[in-house]
Parts: structure tokens; sequence; C-alpha cells
């Protein structure tokens, strides 16, 4: 499933450059390669990285790129190779950045770390480098020419593990990630095992795209017995066509036939995995003893940017509250504006030309406050429906129960600072639906997989039959309803995100369907009182059910639905229908999970995720057509 889509939109956005290449007379567009590779990090130094860029610049050099290599990289060096690579790129051709090293994802951002941004729990933030502004770079002047970058590299995140997303790339532009959001990648005994299966596939001339990332692909999943999967992200406007890494010809004008480098020699061997957590920032303390370590780290900080780096890691952490009281009095007394130069490097950042914004994102619900005083009364519904006086639907003995809901008009969005969830407009649902009355559950699930209609998925932590089935990708969600649509005879899909948070909020109009406050024993979070677990979601019916007699709308798993994501409500239907686009790489999830906070409860949060990726906290809940 992973490979169809990547392959898909590769080749696509490959063969855009190749095809505008050939019209233009020339076969084979100029290439040109930034390739770094970091291996000397203070507290986590890696084995392989600078070999990881040596064998793949002196590859690509061989494939007709021109290479500008580094190894080891400096914050300041690292930015100046940037700049360097963009002033030449801007000349037109194919651009490709390929990095080895540390990295992680931080909130909505993904940071490649050079070397001196280790030492405290405040380097990482503070000196790493934004990938969403080398993309702009990149593509700003030529904008109608492809962009693909390489990072074979970890994206979790050690401040918060389970608060991870990755913003949709500008136009032209693919971003290969060695392994999937949230997780890990491994070292072999020479290379990386992502860096190992590209080096074999893409170094045998005359193969087209697909074969060669088909190999890549399976190759680093069989090493890892599938603990890898790696992972792409696409910017829009990507055409299908031809292209190939090594064309036929490029292996008669440009290398010799007889030989291969010693590192094309060494990239056709297998490599074993020897380290699966390699490239990744694994804090040394559990994660409330790591952002403790963090704030005692600044808390006699002069430097408002040290606070900032805090509350970008930890946006509803602890120490929230008094970090912005710090920034705020350090601004008003005329803080500093000149540090050591370790300090200040950061300032000097790769930053994206006005005239290249980057693509539009929802910042993360969890950056919402929550009023932390005594709740009211739950509200009771604004409109009565038939589900709360009549039973439930079940078509059959494996299948979900259903609620029925009537159509109805309601003020979809909220008026808060997420972009997100606004503009406030009305849906008017004409249609009566049903909607699940839990989560699909793992027995549920099973029943699909026993049937081969559903791939069989692992779960950790509570595997109870009646949990709710989780690490499920959009395309899962899809294979699931289809199987209940053949089985039942009965039309089955996903929700609309309208009808889902019509569903959500009960008919009421308050933040929370049981009021404007948290109250405890409402929902499946972390704030939310018992029987939350930490490790897992509880069984699903564990908690109130809403005013619909919907259970768990809050918490316990995201839940995929039908939508494409959009940044905004900006030109939403009005009538409640699934919001679609062709071709749509990212799709909506709603209703937070047991790990989130408070915040993510809220009836309007709205979040999104690669619709081929599984993710541990994703689940489903189904609809039907009354028809």
């Amino acid at each position: 499933m992973w490979g169809n889509l990547w392959l898909a939109v590769l080749l696509g956005a490959l063969a855009f450059s190749s095809g505008a290449a050939e019209q233009n007379g020339d076969a084979h567009p100029r290439r040109l390669a930034l390739v770094i590779g970091n291996a000397s990090y203070e507290d986590q130094p890696l084995a392989n990285a600078t070999r990881d860029a040596a064998a793949t610049g002196e590859m690509l050099s061989q494939l007709g790129f021109e290479v500008m290599a580094y190894s080891n990289l400096d914050r300041a060096h690292m930015n100046e190779a940037v700049h360097e690579f963009n002033k030449r790129l801007s000349a037109g051709g194919v651009g490709l950045l390929y990095f080895a090293g540390h990295a992680m994802q931080v909130g909505k951002a993904t940071l490649l770390l050079p070397v001196d941004a280790q030492g405290s729990p405040a380097a990482p933030i503070t000196k790493g480098i934004e990938l969403e502004s080398i993309l702009a770079g990149m593509s700003a002047p030529r904008s109608d020419q492809l962009n693909l970058v390489v990072l074979d590299t970890c994206l979790n995140n050690p401040y918060d593990p389970a608060n991870v997303s990755i913003v949709r790339p500008p136009s032209r532009t693919i971003v290969a990630y060695a392994t999937a959001p949230g997780a890990y990648a491994a070292d072999g005994t020479l290379h990386g095992t992502y860096t190992a299966a590209l080096l074999r596939a893409i170094n045998q001339p005359g193969r087209n795209i697909e074969d060669v990332l088909h190999d890549v692909a399976r190759s680093v999943s069989l090493a890892t017995q599938g603990q890898q999967i790696p992972w792409m992200t696409e910017g829009p406007a990507a055409a299908a066509d031809r292209f190939q890494f090594a064309p036929s010809d490029l292996r008669a004008g440009n290398r010799d036939s007889d030989s291969d480098s010693d590192s094309g020699q060494r990239a056709m061997m297998a490599e074993t995995v020897i380290a699966y957590q390699s490239r990744g920032i694994l804090p040394k303390d559990s994660n409330e003893q790591y952002e403790i370590t963090f704030w005692e780290s600044i808390k006699d900080s002069t430097y408002p940017s040290d606070y900032e780096a805090y509350l970008k890691a930890y946006p509803n952490g602890r120490f929230a509250t008094l970090a912005h009281a710090r920034i705020d009095r350090l601004r008003a007394a005329g803080a500093p504006k000149a540090q050591s130069q370790a300090q200040a490097d950061h300032a000097r950042a790769v930053t994206p030309p006005a005239s290249a914004p980057l693509a539009p994102s929802a910042p993360p619900p969890a950056e919402k406050s929550v009023a932390a005083s005594s709740p009211p009364p739950a509200p009771k519904p604004a409109i009565k429906t038939a589900a709360s006086t009549t039973g439930e639907i079940k078509d059959c003995a494996a299948c979900p129960a259903l609620i029925a809901l009537p159509g109805g008009t309601f003020e979809m969005g909220s008026n808060s600072d997420d972009p997100a969830e606004r503009p406030v407009h009305r849906v008017s649902i004409g249609q009566p639906f049903a909607i699940g009355k839990y989560e699909v559950t793992i027995e549920q699930w099973n029943a699909c997989a026993d049937a081969a209609g559903c791939p069989r998925i692992d779960i950790e932590g509570n595997a109870s039959k009646t949990a709710p089935v989780r690490n499920l990708s959009w395309d899962d969600a899809q294979a699931y309803v289809k199987w209940l649509t053949k089985t039942t005879g009965k039309t089955y899909r996903l929700p609309s995100e309208a009808e889902w948070e019509y569903a959500a909020r009960g008919g009421t109009t308050t933040t929370y369907w049981w009021g404007n406050e948290m109250r405890k024993g409402y929902a499946d979070c972390k704030d939310c009182g018992e029987p939350w677990r930490k490790d897992s979601p509880v069984n699903v019916g564990s908690f109130i059910p809403n005013p619909f007699g919907l259970f768990d709308m809050n918490g316990s798993v995201w839940e995929w639905v039908g939508d494409c994501w959009h940044s905004s409500y900006k030109g939403a239907p009005a009538d409640g229908r699934v919001w679609d686009e062709a071709g749509c790489p990212m799709r909506v999830i709603r209703g937070g999970s047991w790990p989130d906070g408070a915040a993510y409860m809220q009836s309007s949060t709205r979040f999104k995720y690669s619709a081929s990726v599984r993710q541990s906290q994703n689940g489903m809940r189904v609809a039907r057509e009354m028809k």
C-alpha cells in the first residue's frame, strides 16, 4: 500500500521534470545534489552517516548529478551549504537534497540536526534547521521543476512522542523519509539500512523508478522485519511520465562499464541490522523527567529564545505559564539581543523568501487553552433525536452497533485561535444516517481480517477484543467499510467530517458536549480522569456517552473521516457531504486520543494525517446510509 502511493507520486513528480526537459530538447536535464552526512554528535554519535553520504554522493555523481558533498557540519556551516546549494539551484534543473544524521519532529517542524545541536535538551530546537525553510528556498526560484529530498533519519519527538505531524511540502517537491512519522531508522554494519537499499536500487541502469522504489521499500521492510517502513509526503502538481535515476545511455557516457566504485560494490551487499533506534534522539530520562531536565537547563536564562524553545517542545507543559511570563518580563526589560556565538547562531536560520510561502497547515490543537475552573452542569441537547429513544442497529453478528441520527442543522467549527477551525459555518445535513455507537473494536476488525477483507494489525498494550482497533491508516479504514458493505449489502462508509462533528456535539453548542469546561470521567484522555491508562486506550464504552448515545467521540483513538484535509473551512460544503479532491495525500482525523491532553477533546478539534501511513493512535468509526 505504501509502495503504491509513493511510487505513483514519485513517478509523477520525477517525470514532470524529465518531460519538461525533453520538450526543450534536453533528454537529461541538469541535476544538482546537496549531500550531507552528520555523525560526530556529542551525545549520540552515529557510526555510518558519513559513509552513507560519501557513498550516496559518489553514486549520484556517477549518475550525472553535480554533487556538493559535506560531512559533520555545525549549524553555521550547514546553513552556508544550504544557501550555496539554493543559489546554484536557481539556475534550473532537478534538485536533490540527501541528509544522513539525526533529525527530529517537534510539533509541525522537521528539524535536521547539525553536529553542534546536542549537549542539552534545548539544543536540538535552538540549533536544528527546519526542513520546511530549506524546501521553500529550493522551490522559490524554480517552482515548475522537481525537488527531491531523501532523509535517512528518524522522525521521533523526544519531548512529546505522541505529538508528530508532517507539513505538506511545496509544489513539485517530494520528501522521502527512511521511516514513518514517530518511528526510528536502523543502521547496518556499513550503511544505514535505508541508504544501503537505496544505493542498491538506483545503481542499476535502465530500470524504471517504479521497480527501483519497490526494491527499496521491500528491502528495508524485510531487513527490519517490518519495524521500519519508508514513508513519503509530496506537494501538489505531480504529473505522470518517465524517469530513471540511471538511464542506460548514462552508463555508457559517464560510467566505467567494467568496474564500479568501492561504495557501489559495498552497497550491492545486503546489510545486517545492528541498531534499530540509532538515528533517533533518545532522552536519557522518562518523558516527565526530560521536561524537568529541559526546564532546569534554561530556568535562569536571560534570553527569551530559550523559553520560546521550551514552549515549542512543550506548548502545554507544566512550566508553560512561567515560560510565557519570563518571555514577557525579559522583553519588557529589553533583554540582550546579542548572545555568545554558539547561542546566537540559531538566529541565522534559513528562512523562506517572501515570494514562496509554505503550504498552510493548522497549528496543533493542543495549543488551545483549557479553562481549569469548576464546570457547570452539562447542557441538555439543543434538539431531540431518534437516537435518544430508539435502540441500536446491528446488521450482522460481527458488525459494529449503529445509532440512527436524523438530518439537522448545526454550526460547525469554532472561533478559537486555530485557523483550521474557522470560519464557523452553518451546515445542514438533509438525510438521516447511522453512525457507530462505539469505535470499531479489535474483535470486529479481526472478523474482517479472518475473512481476508482487511490486513492483520498488530496491537500493543490493551489487546482486549473490546478495545478500539488502532494503528490504522485511512486506506485500512476504507478496506474495512468495503468489506462491511459486501458482507451486509448495506452501504457502509466513513462519516463525512461534518457528520462526525454533528454526531460528536450531540445537539449541543458548547466547547465540549458536556459544557464549556473539562470534566473528569467524560473522555479517555490523560487529563480526563479514570479509568484512563497511560499505555493504551481502555475498552470502548468505558466513559459516559454523549446525548446522542455515542461513546468515545472524545479521546480513546483518533477517528478517520472521509474528507481530504483543508487548512480552513473556507469553501467547505454546506450540506454535510464529504469534501474531497483527486489524489488527496492528507486525510482528516477527529476526536483526539488517550495520550492527548484535554484541549484535543473539544468538539471542533480537527487534524490531519497521511492516508497511507499507520499510526498507533489512529482508529475509526463507521457510518452507514439509511436509504
